[in-house]
């Protein structure tokens, strides 16, 4: 079994509602986004003695993460402010993208792992939030 990895980043803005710290107000992130896969070789082609071509993961990755997250507001579905928030800004047509849980580091990752299993062999998922925290997911 090997494994591969790519990067990506996309910048987007969030607030954790209810919070009791400073991110409890709106602000925004650049974050950075790693991929990690594992598979077997393959055996044949023009991808042969790959476990996937680079290529395909970032337009795997680019067109169900990176596009949708980019510039958006991100919030939770079920929290009543975040989605009066994104409601205003859905009708001045601006970006935004809605999560099943709250837009942490740790619930984005379990989001994000989740979301590409559908297309690809995920191992690891790793979400920095600032240059200096991250979160890493990966199933047991």
């Amino acid at each position: 079994m090997l494994k591969i990895a790519k990067e990506f980043q996309f910048d987007a803005c969030h607030m954790l509602d209810g919070h009791n710290k400073k991110c409890h107000n709106l602000h925004g992130h650049t974050y950075r986004l790693v991929v990690e896969i594992s598979g077997e070789l393959i055996n044949k082609g023009s991808s042969e003695d790959m476990v996937m071509d680079y290529a395909d993961l970032k337009s795997i990755v680019k067109k169900h993460i990176i596009d949708p997250l980019d510039h958006a507001y991100l919030y939770h579905q079920n929290n009543v402010n975040e989605c009066r928030i994104a409601t205003l800004l859905q009708e001045m047509d601006r970006k935004t993208f809605a999560f099943p849980c709250r837009t942490t580091a740790e619930g984005m990752s379990q989001y994000i792992f989740d979301c590409l299993s559908n297309y690809l062999p995920i191992s690891k998922i790793k979400l920095w939030e600032t240059p200096s925290s991250y979160c890493e997911y990966q199933r047991g």
